[in-house]
């Protein structure tokens, strides 16, 4: 099988380890890539957004399957165009991707197929967003109607806050708090059959404790023993199958990676977000456990055989990742740091370039993401950590508490 896997993060590196590993990939290519996407893969430059370079290039390799990493380009229409060549495509088309691609019309979605979620608005004016946060107090959930790289939605105590958020980004999703611990599940479909991967959680603040502001994700774990034993059959059952067919009767149907981001609240699982392809950084585990070869089963959901695709094998064991994240992040991160250490198994680059002396040098905010697996969580968290030790990247910044509280069993719902 020839594959061509589209982004640049760490994502998509993590992608690129899985498919390489496939033993029925006999080629695979990248673009645009990075540093560490060229160890296992042929770098094309391409604009990732451009669905007529990307389609284009598509044919030029002579891909049998293209796999799209980031949401830009799926809600570009890029999956469109590569299927309009006649070539297989994992990624939602435009119209599906709006699940990501707007809160508001998830949430439409969402209400119409019953979902379990949290109540809303959606605003369109700061007297809008006043009310609805008025109506929902604190803690204040605002989140930008659009795609923001994971960093749209800020969630404080601080009505100020709350309100200045709501202003720089125009349409907002107001939407009342859900508490309880939070966790991601992926599940790959073809737009009716359904393979969900292993829940994970990720940490989505910046400092130890969940402290500071919110980030694209500062690491993750999997698998989560602390979880119901049935959360995946009852998301499945209340979540998944209702929205995909919301999206079938709409004429719309998801095809592709589903993200549930969820709260297991008091009242059970409830959805915080959908996004319409891998998240990040939980890919990274849920792929480093995964023993099932990626490149076939994404092709079956991209041609629509996914039913007939055999049950899923995991490794035994755990794993956990920690990012490493450039100095200021996540506000402008500072770039073009020498980093070293960085080119050995397990540390996957999400922010990684080279300079004009061959240097791998820091290129965003989120730098490297330090992947280990292990017996246990324990283990695993262990391993994630001497890895961590070993890169060097000036005025790095990482949490030192990843996986901490389900290692000491202190996570309740």
């Amino acid at each position: 099988m020839r594959v061509l896997l589209i982004g640049s993060g760490g994502r998509e590196h993590a992608l690129a380890v899985g498919l390489a590993a496939d033993p029925s990939v006999e080629f695979l290519a990248a673009a645009p890539g990075n540093p560490g996407i060229a160890q296992v893969a042929e770098l094309h430059p391409v604009t990732a957004t451009d669905p007529a370079a990307v389609a284009a290039l598509a044919v030029e390799l002579s891909a049998d399957l293209v796999v799209i990493g980031p949401e830009a380009p799926l809600v570009a229409g890029v999956a469109d165009a590569v299927r309009a060549k006649g070539i297989a495509c994992f990624g939602p088309s435009a119209a599906a991707a709006q699940l990501e691609g707007s809160k508001a019309f998830a949430n439409e979605v969402m209400e119409a197929a019953g979902v379990p979620t949290a109540r809303s608005f959606a605003c369109t004016t700061v007297d809008e967003a006043k009310a609805a946060l008025a109506e929902f107090g604190a803690p204040y959930v605002v989140k930008n109607d659009g795609l923001a790289a994971g960093k749209g939605v800020v969630v404080t105590d601080d009505l100020d806050t709350a309100v200045r958020h709501a202003e720089e980004c125009g349409k907002v999703v107001i939407e009342e708090f859900l508490p309880g611990p939070e966790v991601s599940l992926f599940v790959i479909t073809d737009g009716t059959a359904v393979a969900p991967l292993m829940p994970a959680q990720d940490f989505k603040r910046l400092k130890d404790g969940d402290a500071g502001p919110n980030t694209g994700g500062m690491g993750a774990y999997a698998p989560l023993d602390w979880a119901p034993a049935d959360l995946t059959e009852r998301v499945l059952r209340e979540t998944v199958e209702p929205t995909l067919a919301e999206m079938r009767r709409r004429g719309t149907p998801f095809a592709g990676l589903l993200y549930v981001g969820l709260a297991l609240t008091p009242d059970g699982p409830k959805v915080i977000e959908f996004n319409a392809r891998f998240g990040d950084p939980e890919t990274q585990v849920v792929l480093a456990l995964l023993a099932t070869p990626l490149a076939g089963l994404l092709k079956a959901a991209a041609t629509g055989t996914l039913a007939g695709h055999p049950p899923l094998i995991w490794h035994d064991g755990a794993a956990v990742t920690v990012v490493v994240a450039s100095h200021n992040y996540p506000g402008t991160p500072r770039t073009g740091d020498v980093i070293t250490g960085a080119e050995v198994p397990g540390v996957i680059h999400a922010g990684t370039a080279r300079d004009a002396e061959g240097r791998l040098v820091s290129a965003g905010g989120r730098v490297l993401s330090v992947t280990a697996t292990g017996a246990d969580l324990a283990a695993a968290r262990e391993a994630a950590y001497a890895l961590v030790g070993g890169v060097s990247l000036a005025g790095a910044q990482f949490r030192s508490d990843i996986a901490l509280r389900a290692v000491n069993h202190e996570i309740k719902i």
